[in-house]
């Protein structure tokens, strides 16, 4: 590919505008990172005023390329290119990092260019193989992702599991850059510039992988299009390059990472301002080229194909009423899919897998990978994706899930195996923290199905449910308790056991709750009659169903969960009860860490059986 003189003057002179920009935002805020973004300012110069095909009126246009910023504490360059393309004024940049500002420290969604949040580094590599598996599977467009990743960030493992993924999957559409600057934030990087050794590894996961001169907007232009024309494989620039490129007693020095340059501002900016040829403002028409065959995509109100078909007192497991009702709400629309870390055939998340192969992603057995393309694929609400695993193994992608939220991610994580209730398998299996972490989510939904009505219900609720949402299944077989037709909403409990001279109030979720009514039907022996609430939803919970009948039955109430006492279902019910006088909450829940055994064995063992609901109400009634 020849690129004539004039094209390549002007990157490099945009190349020093950004810095420039950068400088100037930096020290606005007297915080960030300049010397980050001077690294990689050629290839943003190149991407987004030559290469990336993409619209200013619509930055989410869904044709248009993706890019992402792993490395999101260069945040002021990337804002810096989307202002000289013409998104918004250059002197708003000035504003970074102010809180009236959504130009933040690093970038998030609130800002109308950027897709997900980055900064927790090592993450965004697996939202751009999200993003492509979409582009190439599912909307099959001409769309090119990017993901800009730092060296430093390079040693965390979920980049691997990333690049394995995208290498697996043939991710042709996807070019994944390595800023390879050399210096981290308190010292080296652990190969520098040993630019063979990235080459070989990358090399060795199935990339096309490609050494480039990260400063020379010759050698990017013709590796991004060279990029464009591989097929069957990803490609990986591996981008040489200098921290704090071109900024005078500075460049490749230590000791400069996340400052602003202070007193030695003027001479760089000087110096910077000698290397631009051409003073004019930056022209770019980046839509030019846009070709809009994304397809049109609708994922509002999304219901099950058919109502749930089960009859009362039968035995069925949640977590296989997940699979049933997931496979009904893919009947109904097209972009429901189901992403699974090598667990489908027991989350049963292979239902789907069985009915539309074509909209099950296996991600292996790598969840932070799994949580990421999840998150990714979510992206410019192009599908609804259903996230599956043990519960227990969702909590080594607590970051992922963390920062999905920041992302504003619509995505569904539905958990299997919880508690102790899942028997001889042990406690590694045992999820024991999932609704505390759930919980702790900003804006999360956390769904408790109890039966499989319910539990297919909890899905289609999710599916149209803003946010992250979480549904935790069981691994028993429990009994039918609702009609097919019976109503459920998020925040709305139900009242599955009552009578006018109720003394306690009990409130159980899953295997627990069965537990409940069991050992009300056994208090009723004893003349003690008990109310027992299934909440639906532990968050939001209902506070009014909890706190009317508590009242109407004295005050006490029992918790029962198969967790940890720890932000679980009975520290939810006592924030609902909190500023209520005269009510009193007792929990139980696995007070120690589990071992293997028999289900019904463990749940006597650990207090939360039938047996051990009824002991503890009647010494709670005697107080």
């Amino acid at each position: 590919m020849k690129v004539d003189e004039s094209t390549l003057s002007f990157l490099r002179d945009v190349a020093h505008k950004l810095r420039i920009d950068s400088i100037y935002a930096t020290e606005a805020s007297k915080s960030g990172h300049p010397t980050s973004c001077a690294s990689m300012a050629e290839i943003m110069s190149v991407l987004f005023f030559h290469t990336m095909k993409y619209s200013l009126a619509e930055p989410r246009d869904p044709s248009s390329d993706r890019f992402i910023l792993s490395k999101g504490h260069a945040a002021p360059i990337l804002y810096a290119a989307w202002a000289e393309a013409g998104l918004f004024p250059v002197s708003e940049l000035k504003n970074l990092r102010k809180i009236d500002s959504d130009l933040e420290g690093h970038p998030t969604p609130r800002l109308n260019f950027i897709d997900v949040g980055t900064g927790s580094l090592g993450q965004g590599l697996s939202v751009a193989a999200g993003m492509a598996y979409v582009g190439k599977y599912f909307d099959k467009a001409s769309y090119r992702t990017y993901c800009l990743i730092g060296d430093g960030e390079s040693a965390e493992g979920s980049i691997w599991e990333a690049l394995h993924f995208a290498s697996y999957y043939k991710l042709d559409n996807l070019c994944v850059i390595f800023d390879i600057n050399r210096l981290g934030q308190s010292e080296p990087t652990s190969l520098q510039h040993q630019m063979e050794v990235y080459r070989k590894r990358l090399d060795a996961f199935g990339f096309n992988a490609v050494v480039v001169d990260g400063h020379d907007v010759e050698h990017l232009v013709k590796a991004f299009h060279e990029a464009s024309q591989v097929k069957g494989k990803p490609t990986a620039l591996i981008a040489k390059t200098f921290k704090g490129k071109d900024f005078p007693n500075i460049e490749d020095k230590e000791e400069w990472h996340g400052k602003a340059l202070g007193s030695s501002s003027a001479e760089v900016l000087k110096h910077l301002e000698g290397l631009i040829r051409n003073k004019s403002a930056v022209n770019i028409q980046p839509d030019k080229n846009l070709v809009a065959d994304a397809p049109k995509v609708d994922i509002s109100n999304i219901k099950l194909s058919s109502p749930p078909a089960y009859k009362n007192g039968e035995l069925v497991a949640t977590r296989l009423a997940y699979g049933i009702g997931l496979a009904k709400l893919a009947a109904s629309n097209s972009r429901v899919i189901a992403l699974d870390g090598d667990t489908k055939n027991s989350t049963f998340s292979d239902k789907l897998k069985k009915a539309y192969p074509e909209r099950y992603i296996e991600c292996f057995i790598a969840e932070q990978n799994l949580v990421g393309v999840a998150i990714g694929a979510a992206c410019r609400n192009r599908t609804v994706p259903f996230v599956s695993t043990f519960a227990a193994f969702f909590s080594r992608a607590f970051d992922q899930i963390r920062m999905g939220a920041i992302s504003q991610t619509n995505v569904n994580f539905v958990g299997s195996h919880c508690g102790v209730s899942i028997g001889e398998d042990g406690p590694s299996q045992m999820a024991l923290e999932d609704i505390a972490m759930f919980r702790s989510i900003p804006g999360a939904t956390v769904f408790y199905p109890s039966d499989a009505v319910s539990a297919e219900r909890a899905i289609e609720l999710a599916a149209n449910t803003k946010g992250v949402c979480f549904v935790r299944t069981s691994r028993p077989n429990t009994p039918i308790l609702y009609d097919a037709n019976e109503p459920f909403l998020i925040g709305q409990g139900k009242i599955v056991k009552q009578s006018a001279n109720d003394q306690i109030l009990l409130i159980g979720a899953g295997v627990t709750l069965h537990e409940a009514v069991t050992a009300a039907e056994e208090l009723a022996k004893s003349g003690i009659a008990a109310r027992v609430i299934d909440p639906f939803t532990v968050k939001p919970i209902d506070v009014n169903l909890i706190v009317t009948n508590a009242k109407k039955v004295g005050g006490k109430i029992i918790t029962i969960e198969d967790h940890y006492p720890e932000g679980g279902l009975g520290e939810a019910v006592l924030s609902a009860v909190a500023t209520h006088r005269d009510i009193v909450v007792k929990k139980l829940a696995v007070q120690a860490v589990p071992r293997s055994g028999p289900p019904t064995v463990l749940l006597d063992m650990f207090g939360i059986s039938a047996k051990c609901i009824v002991n503890a109400a009647k010494e709670f009634l005697k107080q």
